[in-house]
């Protein structure tokens, strides 16, 4: 990883942060995107203590905002001239219905449009790289809860109905537009040397769910007590499919604990695929 640049959203507590000190550690040069200053700020000071490395900095931005993607997307190009790996990892749950500033509901908002956004607004730099280094890759962080989305698969004419909306639902259908967006765009990005997969990190012991209220706050901390993974442990597929020579050329896959495995069917439907491209792009002018 000597040399290579990698910039990681969510990257300032759990499994972000974690494959930050990761990567830092074998050679990369890392960039942070966090929302609190202090908090990236300290984060970032912390990576480079630990692994000698003056090669970390950091941007700032709320992801669910679009204009803010936007920042941090001409940030980064302003700063840096590569981008070999993408680390598409910023997300979160919540438990009642609201808006992002743009107008798109919250959920969705965070987890799938900062990904098909920050994406594509790096994609030349990615492709660049690519053309010069031999390959860069795109790794979006997914979960097994994109089941939950239903076996009809994403339902995007509900997603700003405060009236249908369900926390777990919500969830799980980001999860599942992650998935279509990574199939989607690893058929674009044939014969680019730019590869995109997918990552079931696991249920994971951090902040994730702490924002929800009510019974579901609750219900969430016990299962993360009772069955929940390490930072380390959630973070392990990550790192390998950023730095591992293993995995050269793979793409348009979905990993669990270093592995390859189906997804749900839905995930594979090309017209949801095409349908989600189709409205990203218009919603966000991009793509």
């Amino acid at each position: 990883m000597q040399g290579k640049r990698v910039l990681i959203t969510g990257a300032t507590g759990g499994i972000g942060k974690q494959a930050a000190l990761e990567i830092a550690g074998k050679g990369g040069s890392v960039t942070l995107v966090g929302r609190n200053e202090s908090k990236t700020r300290a984060v970032c000071s912390e990576i480079q203590a630990q692994t000698g490395s003056d090669q970390i900095d950091w941007l700032l931005g709320d992801l669910s905002s679009l204009a803010d993607v936007r920042r941090v997307a001409d940030a980064f190009r302003v700063r840096h001239d590569r981008l070999d790996v993408l680390l598409n990892n910023a997300g979160a749950s919540f438990s009642s219905y609201s808006q992002s500033v743009d107008g798109i509901e919250m959920t969705f908002a965070l987890n799938h449009f900062s990904y098909y956004l920050l994406t594509n607004l790096l994609l030349d730099v990615l492709k660049a790289t690519a053309a010069e280094q031999g390959e860069a890759r795109i790794i979006n962080v997914s979960s097994s809860a994109h089941s939950a989305g239903g076996s009809a698969g994403l339902q995007l004419d509900a997603l700003n109905d405060p009236g249908q909306f369900r926390a777990f639902r919500a969830y799980g259908g980001s999860k599942l537009a992650n998935l279509l967006f990574t199939y989607e765009l690893d058929r674009r990005l044939a014969g680019a040397g730019v590869t995109v997969n997918a990552v079931h990190p696991g249920l994971v012991n951090t902040s994730i769910g702490d924002n929800m209220s009510g019974w579901i706050r609750y219900f969430f901390k016990l299962m993360k007590i009772v069955i929940g993974r390490t930072p380390q442990k959630g973070a392990e597929t990550l790192v390998y499919l950023a730095t591992s020579p293993d995995v050269a050329g793979i793409s348009g896959k979905y990993w669990a604990d270093k592995k390859q495995l189906a997804s749900s069917a839905a995930s594979y439907d090309r017209e949801q695929q095409r349908q989600l491209w189709a409205y990203s792009a218009e919603v966000s002018g991009v793509g």
